[in-house]
Parts: C-alpha cells; sequence; structure tokens
C-alpha cells in the first residue's frame, strides 16, 4: 500500500474486522530531514522539554541502571540522572534520525545556553546525512533500555513526563504541527488503558492513515483503542465507548459476587474495592485481575467432557467474567477532535455529552480553521483573521466554547497552550482526567494554515497568551465543595498589544496589506475582544462560591 501497489492486494489479504496492528510508524522511516538535533549532554539539565513538544515523538529520554551500558555502542551518550530520587541512575536523551522532520522545536524550546558560545544549547541542529548510521545504532540500543517505573514519577510534571514512554509515534502530521505535542502527552500519561472517538480532521488522517499508524503498544502489549467516527457523531460515538466500558464493569462486578465461592473473598473483595487514583493503584488491580484470569482458566473444563446443570451455570459465568475481566481496571475514554468538530458541526454532540454527567474527556485541538480541507472558517476563527469564505477577514469575534461549557457548572474546563505554559497542560490533562465528570480541555494548537514558520510556533502561543487573547485557566467544579471558587485563572492580564502577536502571521498581514483600513477596523475590534473577555473571566475568578452552594456564586470579594 505504501508503493501504491494496493490495488494488487485480494480483499482476503485485508483484516476481516476492520482492525490493523498497531505501531507500524515505525517502519516507515521517512528520512526527511536534511538536519536533526543533537544533543550536548555536558549542557543539559534533563528538563524534558524538548521531548515534551516534539511533534514527532522522536526525541526521547531515559532513565536507567548503569550496568544496562555494556553493550552500548562507542557513540551512545550518557550521564547522571539528575533526579533527587533518581541519582543512582543514569540519563539519555536520543533522537531518532529516520524519523524526524526536522522543525526545531525542540531547540527553539530549550532553556539551556552555553556561557562560552554564542546560540549554543543543550540541543542544536546538525547535517543528518554523517549522523544516519551511528545514530541509528544508537536509537536502537536506547529503545531496548528498560522504561521507568511509572510509580516513581509524578506525571504531572514536565521532569518526569519525559520519561514515560509515549504511544503516539512518527505520524505523517506536517513538521512542526501543533496539535501532535498534545495527543502524544495524552498517550504517555494515559496510553496503556486509553480508549479514543477520534473525529474526522487532521487527526483522523495522521492517526490512522492506513496502511500504517502512529497509535503503538508498549512491552506487555498494552496501548490505546483508536476509533475514527465522523464530524456530526463523533461525540456520542465517544460517550458510546464510555457506557459501553461501564455497562462490562458493571457486569464484571456482578459475576464477581456471583463466583465468589469460586474466587474467595480476599480476591473479590481487593477487585471491588480497589484504590485506581494513582499508578500503583492501578497496576495493583492489573496484579489482581492477572490472578482472576488464571482462576477462572483453571475452572474451566474441556468443552467436550460432560458436565451437569450446576457446572454448566458456573463455567458459563466463569467465562462470561473471563470475557469482562479487563474492565475492571479504571479505562480513560477521551473524545478527540479539532475546532471544525467541536464548534461548529459535532457542537450538538458536544454538548450532550457535557450534559450527560458521565466521565468522558474531550480534546479540541483548536488550530481556529478547519485545516485538513484547506483552512475554511470555522467559528473557531478568530476576528480579523483571513480564511476560505473569510477573505475580507472575518468579521465576527471567536466563539468562547469554553465559557459556554463552564455554564453547566458540573464540567471540568481548561484552557491550555504548552508554549504559553507547560506545567499548566500537564496539570489541566491530570486534573480532567481525575475529575468524576464530563472534562473539556481545549489546546491552542498552532498550524501551517496560520502562514508562518512553524519553528516559531511555540513563541507564538506564548504570545497570545501575553496579549490576553488566549487566557489560561482551569475551571474544576470540585473546588466549590471546598467552599472555594471553581474557576481558577492561570495566566496574568494583557502585557502585550494583540498586534504584535497577531502580525507574525499571514492570515493576518495579508489583510493588512490588501485592505489596510479594514484591518484596521478589525484590529480595533479584535482588541477590544480581548480586553471584554479578559475583564469577564477577571470578574468571575474573582468571585467566591455562594452560600447557597452553586458553582459560580454571585458574592464577590472585597476587592
Amino acid at each position: 500500500m505504501i508503493e501504491g501497489r494496493g490495488d494488487e492486494l485480494p480483499v482476503s489479504a485485508l483484516p476481516v474486522d476492520g482492525t490493523y496492528p498497531s505501531g507500524t510508524t515505525q517502519w516507515e522511516k521517512r528520512n526527511i530531514a536534511l538536519e536533526i538535533p543533537v544533543w550536548d549532554e555536558s549542557l543539559c539539565i534533563q528538563c524534558g522539554k524538548c521531548v515534551l513538544v516534539c511533534p514527532h515523538a522522536v526525541i526521547r529520554s531515559k532513565v536507567y541502571s548503569p550496568d544496562c551500558l555494556q553493550e552500548a555502542p562507542g557513540t551512545f551518550k550518557s550521564v547522571q540522572a539528575r533526579w533527587q530520587n533518581l541519582k543512582h541512575l543514569n540519563y539519555t536523551l536520543q533522537v531518532a534520525p529516520e524519523d524526524c522532520t526536522g522543525c526545531t522545536l525542540c531547540v527553539q524550546v530549550c532553556p539551556v545556553k552555553s556561557k562560552s558560545e554564542v546560540k549554543r544549547k543543550a540541543i542544536n541542529m546538525e547535517a543528518q546525512p554523517p549522523l544516519r548510521e551511528p545514530e541509528n545504532r544508537n536509537w536502537e540500543f536506547f529503545l531496548k533500555l528498560p522504561e521507568a517505573n511509572r510509580n516513581d514519577l509524578n506525571p504531572s510534571t514536565v521532569k518526569d513526563a519525559q520519561l514515560l514512554q509515549p504511544l503516539f509515534e512518527f505520524s505523517g502530521a506536517c513538521a512542526g504541527c501543533g496539535e501532535t505535542p498534545y495527543i502524544k502527552l495524552l498517550s504517555q500519561m494515559f496510553g496503556d488503558r486509553l480508549l479514543v472517538a477520534n473525529a474526522t480532521g487532521c487527526s483522523s488522517i495522521y492517526g490512522g492513515n492506513l496502511p500504517t499508524t502512529p497509535w503503538a503498544k508498549n512491552a506487555d502489549g498494552r496501548g490505546p483503542a483508536w476509533s475514527n467516527s465522523l464530524f456530526e457523531d463523533n461525540a456520542e460515538f465517544g460517550l458510546g465507548m464510555r457506557l459501553a466500558v461501564d455497562k462490562q464493569e458493571s457486569y464484571a462486578r456482578e459475576l464477581l459476587q456471583q463466583c465468589l465461592s469460586l474466587l474467595g473473598d480476599e480476591l473479590v473483595s481487593g477487585l471491588l474495592t480497589a484504590d485506581q487514583s494513582t499508578e500503583k493503584g492501578i497496576q495493583t488491580q492489573r496484579t489482581r485481575v492477572a490472578t482472576l484470569k488464571t482462576v477462572l482458566k483453571g475452572a474451566l473444563t474441556d468443552p467436550k467432557e460432560p458436565v451437569n446443570a450446576e457446572q454448566a451455570e458456573v463455567q458459563g459465568r466463569a467465562r462470561d467474567l473471563l470475557a469482562v475481566a479487563d474492565t475492571l481496571v479504571k479505562k480513560s475514554v477521551w473524545i478527540l477532535g479539532g475546532d471544525g468538530w467541536a464548534y461548529d458541526i459535532g457542537f450538538g454532540g458536544l454538548d450532550h455529552v457535557l450534559a450527560s454527567g458521565r466521565k468522558v474527556n474531550i480534546l479540541v485541538l483548536d488550530t481556529e480553521v478547519y485545516s485538513n480541507t484547506g483552512g475554511q472558517m470555522s467559528k473557531a476563527t478568530p476576528r480579523g483573521a483571513v480564511a476560505k469564505f473569510a477573505a475580507a477577514g472575518k468579521q465576527l469575534p471567536k466563539k468562547d466554547l469554553a465559557m459556554m461549557a463552564m455554564t453547566y457548572g458540573t464540567a471540568y474546563v481548561a484552557r491550555v497552550a504548552m508554549g504559553g505554559h507547560d506545567g499548566h497542560t500537564l496539570k489541566a490533562f491530570t486534573e480532567a482526567e481525575a475529575f468524576p465528570g464530563p472534562s473539556l480541555i481545549i489546546a491552542y494548537s498552532h498550524c501551517i494554515a496560520h502562514g508562518y514558520d512553524l519553528s516559531h510556533g511555540l513563541d507564538q502561543q506564548k504570545a497570545a497568551v501575553l496579549s490576553g487573547y488566549w487566557p489560561l485557566f482551569r475551571f474544576n467544579p470540585t473546588l466549590t465543595d471546598q467552599g472555594r471558587n471553581p474557576l481558577q485563572l492561570d495566566s496574568k492580564a494583557p502585557s502585550l498589544p494583540l498586534e504584535k502577536y497577531i502580525y507574525n502571521e499571514a492570515r493576518y498581514t495579508m489583510l493588512a496589506q490588501s485592505h489596510p483600513e479594514a484591518a484596521k477596523v478589525l484590529l480595533k475590534h479584535a482588541q477590544s475582544d480581548v480586553l471584554a473577555r479578559w475583564r469577564q473571566y477577571e470578574y468571575l475568578a474573582a468571585m467566591v462560591p455562594a452560600k447557597n452552594g452553586s458553582p459560580v456564586g454571585v458574592e464577590k470579594t472585597e476587592e
């Protein structure tokens, strides 16, 4: 299929159930970068920012025992780990040379600079051809090193999150894509128990561009279960996944009680009361489920052997419980898509999910335009931006999806921008997953459709936050029960004029060049939009919960 000879495949060669093997993009080796990042271990502070922002998961880090280096290639780099509790281990930052797209985001985000050599950082771009063979050997050795113990890490911090294995890798997204770092992070934090409903769009194309897929699995054979649905029904599709998992878990719990005499009080009680709020708790539950499966398989007899009615009933329950046993391990269900889906065509379904009260997470990759189909205007497109169907600049402001979701008062809502504050992004992902009801995360995603070199994508994200155009916040209804305001405004008041942010992008400058007077008018209105919206969020964040317990109170602080 990759060679363009798909017509030669008989139908019998295709999977009968529509599923494809995962983790297959690792075999493509596109080899398109003229330059690749090279690690300077003498400067590196092991912050993990380069690993976090890499759109294609080609930069990775590991900590491991020094004993693992006995068969390391001569060019393999390693230094002592800089974690307080991991100083006895070694640390390596490694690049996959033939999978890198050369976007340079890793270099741009690196905070370390050499004191003796101007412009040199802890990671620098160098010519790929002479590095290809030795770095390929280093990469192959790196992959054989053991993964970090998740129980020793705090996934809500950038420094620790970099050590989590990505289960979304080497996608065919544009070099420097602003969407894929969020998806990769999702796979790192929850990937071995993740179910994804993906709306049609960029994320469905680079996520399932057959015959390969970037969705992968770990050494235990666990990885995300991913499926694509349409613009108009993806939210309902994902809700269906949640309902199915919940029903299967409910059935498993019912069967556990019925099989008590076979399984024993200790195992059944442990399975039913397990605390799965932490990685350690989830691993412990997986151990219990493995024990459960072993006991059930041992209780099953050969189907050919005769059994009486009572034995047949026990056997039937055991088979049913074996089929749904894995649902006793906590599952993380995420509905994924772009702004064209979330703000426009699929908004009705998204609203339905938010109102359902079910524990479903929604991640909106907001590029502010229909990126995959050629750059058409969406309701997320900001005022003054040029797009298809808005050739004279969009005349109306961006729809505030987050504010609409907050009005329910029962959904977790966050607006994040990795380039604006990476730690905030991880905190929002962690809180959304922990929240007992629906959650919505809207992620600023720079895009090639914005019309600038995406190596500056993170700078643009930061400028969007500093200008007040993209305020960072978290709305957590559980805080109301603690007498606290559920809305936490996590960025400061606008300190950058809007024009300093938007006029770095062709979607704005083309109007300023073709219709300067119209652009001035729209800029004035757009700046007013930013200030008015900021004041609104600032006002709500200053509220205290009302005495009647409503999620957003009407009592303002003395200030």
